[in-house]
């Protein structure tokens, strides 16, 4: 870890993938070219670790911030963890459940939810994921990193009853739900803590309402040509659509590779 000269952060959905959600291999070449030049490349996250294994052993990433900064990881191991209480969870099942909504619990290695519906199975298929287990027994003896709430509403409900938590709907189907405060931007924070690393450059790739934490955390800040108005308004530079080698060309504009 001495060696890192900067660290990268990547987005997944509209920035690090493509259009259906696959790591090309333009992706996993870029990626070891940015290791030989020792630069740390980390996902910044929405989703846990268990759902993008795949995605990690196709670009060769080995380290996240996942959960949207509930837990992180770096080279396989775990660095940084932040988990909800019993209490938590049971109150925020609770509320779910009285709007009629359904609700999926992450960990790094599990996920699972109360009840599967055709919102349910709109969100993962949104996102080209499989459909969670039901798993209807007690969240006690449970490590719970984050809360996906399925709905296309209630957004209000929950900031009005929860404002100890943080809410973030990257899609139409689900809200990810995490401690107030907790953000990939936080993630960045702990990161450094965490490791001890030295000031080193910092760039991030991203194309959602979520990545504006994680810009705020980075001094370079690369917003994809898809990416939302708002990040655009923010970036130290735009780079072209995820779809069109957009990554390469920030990654050679910033002389990473």
């Amino acid at each position: 870890m001495e060696n890192i000269q900067a660290v990268a952060f990547f987005d997944l959905d509209g920035t690090l993938l493509n259009d259906k959600s696959q790591i090309t291999s333009e992706i996993t070449k870029a990626i070891s070219s940015l290791k030989a030049n020792n630069v740390l490349p980390m996902i910044a996250t929405g989703r846990t670790v268990v759902e993008i294994e795949h995605i990690m052993k196709d670009s060769g990433i080995d380290s996240a911030i996942v959960m949207n900064g509930q837990f992180i990881q770096v080279e396989g191991k775990k660095v940084y963890s932040d988990e909800f209480t019993y209490d938590e969870c049971l109150k925020m099942y609770e509320h779910v459940k009285s709007l009629g909504h359904e609700i999926s619990y992450y960990n790094d290695q599990q996920i699972w939810c109360s009840g599967h519906s055709e919102i349910l199975a709109n969100a993962y298929a949104f996102i080209h994921s499989d459909v969670p287990v039901i798993d209807h027994s007690s969240l006690k003896d449970k490590t719970i990193n984050m809360m996906l709430v399925l709905s296309e509403d209630g957004d209000e409900h929950y900031l009005k009853h929860f404002p100890e938590m943080t809410f973030y709907r990257n899609g139409p189907y689900s809200i990810d739900t995490v401690r107030k405060g907790v953000s990939k931007g936080s993630g960045v924070k702990n990161l450094f803590k965490a490791l001890d690393l030295p000031t080193v450059p910092t760039f991030a790739f991203g194309d959602g309402i979520n990545d504006l934490a994680l810009f705020e955390a980075c001094d370079n800040k690369i917003a994809m040509g898809n990416a939302r108005n708002e990040l655009k308004e923010r970036a130290s530079f735009i780079t072209k659509k995820n779809t069109d080698g957009g990554i390469v060309h920030a990654l050679k504009h910033f002389d990473l590779m």
